[in-house]
């Protein structure tokens, strides 16, 4: 804790306590640098959704249902939920996040994440919260995983150890974003695997990342932790693709 007051006191240094989305409102670096009319824009993911993939339903449902994408597939998560729509300025803050270092979002994204997972999960049991890996010639060329950093927020929020090196992605993917759902599927067939050494035999994981689109590669990941063994795959991200 101590740590993070230090890293905000330094970010108020170099960052004037303003908005970095509309540049007008005040934020500090606690906010994540998005002030509170920007936070208007947020849409939280709440029920009616898809028990298996958490994709919103538009209407009113007093019942369970799996959507018909879900039906389709063989999915080897038993859940995915996300907190947030991946709307025009959350999906903006990610991947302004990723790809041009802006890490003074990250408190913001870690803020959406904890307020919908954490009072989820907190009376469940995990063994541990699995990042979803960077193959390690984008992890080189990015200097750091996303995934990680925000897996990090939830493990202490839930006093959940976080694994890095259980799951390993050996193969250099394209970039998912333009591809279409066959596209996906494709792309990350085959592209994780559990380390040497690990046994996973009836543990349970909660798989994390910061967006689901189709969900090709969090199912490829949790296709690779339950051939080792794992018991149950629980996947949760920031931001869900509609």
């Amino acid at each position: 804790m101590k740590i993070q007051s230090w890293v905000n006191a330094g970010l108020g240094l170099f960052y004037p306590e303003t908005c970095q989305l509309c540049k007008t409102g005040r934020a500090t670096a606690r906010d994540g640098f998005v002030c509170a009319e920007c936070w208007t824009q947020v849409r939280f993911i709440r029920p009616p959704f898809c028990e298996r993939c958490g994709l919103p339903f538009e209407g009113d449902l007093t019942t369970k249902f799996v959507c018909t994408n879900c039906h389709d597939q063989e999915l080897f998560f038993t859940s995915a939920r996300s907190a947030v729509a991946a709307k025009a300025m959350v999906l903006d803050v990610i991947h302004r996040f990723k790809y041009s270092r802006a890490l003074w979002f990250e408190n913001f994204l870690a803020d959406l994440l904890l307020r919908e997972a954490v009072p989820v999960l907190r009376e469940s049991h995990f063994d541990a919260i699995i990042p979803v890996p960077l193959h390690p010639l984008k992890l080189r060329e990015r200097e750091f995983n996303q995934a990680e950093i925000l897996a990090r927020h939830l493990g202490a929020a839930l006093k959940i150890p976080v694994e890095t090196t259980i799951l390993q992605r050996i193969t250099p993917t394209l970039t998912q974003t333009k591809l279409t759902r066959e596209q996906r599927a494709a792309n990350t067939a085959g592209a994780f695997a559990v380390g040497n050494g690990w046994r996973l035999d009836g543990q349970k994981f909660i798989l994390l990342d910061d967006v689901f689109t189709t969900g090709a590669t969090t199912n490829a990941a949790a296709k690779a932790l339950c051939g080792a063994g794992a018991a149950e795959v629980c996947v949760w991200t920031v931001a869900r693709g509609l």
